[in-house]
């Protein structure tokens, strides 16, 4: 491919190819070939022109021409754009929108004669009266109705040019909320495909751990207990029962065989299936999860959809005024100013866009909200509730001993425990496999399925011999192996304040591990900071001992705190605090956590969670950093904060308008123009920024950017 160089300094050079010498979709191909080089810092393609830009670091000039050289048009990469691209897409074509309208509302009195606007405008209303007279059809005295209404009597009084401008504003607003709710919903979809990151790709030699991004269509993936399904398949052998919550909003797992379709962001409750990929990354139904996370009415705050029924349930109050003005004045010119002005429209569009638009920027700041009743929520709760290890503790636990029994070597030790536990996405099991990995400790798959029972451990068959792996609840209460005077010794002189993992082959303990999970950095400090955001109690609950417990619940400052807690017990917790008056966050990370989880009145779940977790939780923290909580109490807060500014401005100055116009103080057409445009900026203004700064990004994403620069 031929091209010419427009710009050539160091750190930037600029070619280009010729006018659509690629499409939009080659031009994101480019700039993912080029961004994946070291040294890169950004690459911009534009179809249009053919021009790609690209900021570098470094000596890599001569590597970028030589790429550039050797593309070939016949085989340019095509890739799916980024979110931030489909943000600024979206913003350009608002832009765009919005620019058209005013240009056609503004110039047509310019070059159209007045008959010939008024039939524009009388075509243009027709929208409105259908919905007006279907609402009316249906028993419904609602927002089109008062809609409808106000534009037939702008028609009757004043002409053309009042109906056009109400019909002006109104399609303004609309495209508003809807570019807003379009904006969410993709950020939501780009959260929500960030949650797989790896599978198990079934092959003739094993089982291998494969990026998702790398897999394609006919590969056969194995998906176990309580991890999420990661992209549209066919059930290709297995059975399990699968949590599918996310996409259908049914909480009852369903039962999948051979030939079901299962879909990417479900989740396995119990079982082992292996799917066949019907449809890549970027490809699955997660468009249709985040959609029914925006749209579902469950989802709702409690305060959008108190304003939405008050939106509708204020309107014959609208009409009663205006009969009424009609009645004691005899002033048709009066009476239509009610109709001019009413709550409804400022209501029904700026708070919804108030509620949107704080989960837009909850997620920009890495955290993933399925609805906006869980902000409301938050705001409201007195009590949270922490799972220990994962959550309070570090992310990454390590393994600090490794003591073999029953002639098993140390070594042996932790490479079949590390080839039990990588399967499962718990940090502890996560710990084991990595310390046999850095200490090269390689294994095969030398077990039989793997039964992993929540919250306790791993059940299968390791050469022909029963082998498990888990707690101490799991190993001695649950499977009745015998717990050694040599074992409780250890425990004590070896393992002290460690959480400790069991191994057991045929009925005999044949090692320990003991794991040091020390408490996040910082973590101290934010429950400090929760305390006095409002959290009257803090809990620590987990199921280790009661050393173990007491020396995370010190260094953390808690005083609340429960030991040897099965999943049971968590959530029976959550269900005593709720019938106690309180209003409760749980947090977790783990399967187990799940049951406490589903019975809380918000859930959350960490970054490096079980999938299952992330599944049941209501909000997901997408970065490891606790103080995202502190982040989310005060965005709750000021997302009530404002829809209560909202409601006192709307019901304030529209009264006043309509009081004015009752009392002959303005024309009806001033009080529905300063009506709409009042209803326009305060759904503008809903959009602003909540927080000052965005903690995980240097800039603000604003909900209107610029259009991009071209290459």
């Amino acid at each position: 491919m031929n091209f010419k160089i427009i710009y050539d300094k160091p750190g930037k050079l600029r070619v280009r190819f010729g006018q659509y010498v690629f499409d939009k979709k080659q031009g994101y191909g480019l700039e993912e070939l080029l961004g994946k080089r070291s040294g890169v810092v950004s690459v911009k393609a534009n179809s249009s022109n053919g021009g790609v830009l690209i900021y570098y670091q470094g000596d890599i000039r001569e590597e970028l021409i030589e790429i550039l050289k050797g593309l070939n048009r016949k085989a340019l990469p095509e890739a799916e754009p980024s979110e931030s691209e489909k943000l600024r897409e979206a913003n350009k074509e608002f832009l765009i929108r919005v620019a058209k309208k005013t240009a056609w509302h503004y110039g047509k009195r310019l070059f159209l004669p007045y008959d010939i606007r008024w039939v524009f405008s009388l075509v243009r209303a027709a929208r409105y009266f259908y919905r007006g007279l279907d609402a009316l059809l249906s028993g419904h005295l609602n927002v089109a109705v008062l809609d409808a209404s106000a534009i037939a009597c702008s028609f009757l009084m004043k002409g053309s040019g009042n109906p056009s401008s109400i019909m002006f504003l109104l399609g303004i607003t609309d495209d508003l909320e809807e570019h807003t709710r379009k904006q969410t919903i993709s950020a939501l979809e780009g959260s929500l495909a960030m949650q797989v990151e790896n599978v198990w790709l079934v092959t003739k030699d094993g089982d291998v751990k494969i990026p998702t991004k790398d897999l394609q269509v006919g590969d056969l993936v194995r998906v176990q207990d309580g991890a999420m399904v990661p992209v549209d398949g066919t059930v290709y052998s297995g059975e399990a029962m699968v949590n599918e919550s996310s996409l259908t909003g049914e909480s009852v797992a369903v039962r999948r065989t051979k030939g079901h379709t299962v879909y990417a962001g479900t989740a396995l409750e119990e079982g082992s299936i292996v799917i066949s990929v019907m449809k890549t990354v970027g490809q699955s139904r997660v468009h249709d999860i985040a959609k029914m996370i925006d749209e579902s009415e469950n989802l709702k705050a409690g305060v959008q959809s108190r304003a939405e029924a008050l939106a509708d349930s204020i309107v014959p109050f609208s009409f009663a005024a205006a009969l009424g003005t009609m009645l004691f004045t005899g002033n048709t010119t009066k009476a239509a100013s009610a109709l001019m002005v009413d709550y409804s429209c400022a209501l029904k569009l700026s708070i919804p866009i108030s509620v949107v638009s704080a989960m837009k920027e909850a997620t920009d700041n890495h955290i993933l909200v399925k609805g906006g009743k869980f902000l409301e929520a938050f705001e409201a709760a007195d009590t949270i509730i922490f799972d220990k290890t994962g959550t309070l503790t570090s992310a990454s636990p390590k393994v600090t001993k490794v003591i073999a029994l029953e002639g098993y070597g140390r070594d042996e030790v932790l490479r079949d425990a590390a080839c039990l536990e990588e399967h499962f996405p718990h940090s502890v099991a996560k710990a084991i496999v990595g310390q046999a990995l850095a200490e090269g400790l390689v294994h095969d798959e030398e077990h039989a399925k793997v039964e992993y029972v929540v919250a306790h451990g791993i059940s299968t068959r390791l050469r022909k011999k029963k082998a498990k792996i888990g707690s101490a609840h799991y190993i001695f209460e649950d499977e009745k192996i015998p717990c050694t005077k040599e074992i409780e010794q250890i425990e004590k002189e070896e393992m002290l304040g460690l959480s400790v993992i069991y191994m057991a082959v045929d009925g005999k303990v044949v090692g320990m591990i003991g794991i040091e999970d020390p408490v996040r950095e910082g973590a101290k400090e934010v429950l400090e900071d929760l305390r006095s955001a409002g959290f009257k109690h803090i809990i620590m609950m987990t199921g280790d001992g009661e050393n173990a417990a007491k020396r995370a619940a010190d260094a953390l400052g808690i005083t609340e705190y429960r030991a040897q807690v099965l999943p049971e017990d968590k959530a029976e917790m959550v269900v005593k605090l709720k019938a106690e008056g309180h209003k409760v966050v749980m947090v977790g990370d783990g399967i187990n956590d799940s049951p406490a989880l589903a019975a809380a009145d918000v859930s959350i779940a960490m970054r490096d969670s079980s999938d299952l977790a992330k599944q049941v939780a209501d909000i997901t923290l997408l970065s490891e950093d606790l103080k995202d909580l502190l982040l989310l109490r005060s965005l709750s807060k000021k997302l009530m904060l404002r829809t209560k500014t909202n409601y006192q401005f709307i019901l304030g100055f529209n009264t006043a308008l309509m009081a004015a116009g009752i009392f002959g103080l303005m024309a009806p057409s001033t009080t529905s123009l300063l009506h709409n445009l009042s209803t326009m900026a305060l759904s503008a203004a809903s959009t602003r920024p909540y927080l000052k700064e965005n903690l995980h990004t240097e800039q603000e994403t604003p909900m209107l950017l610029a259009e991009p620069a071209k290459a």
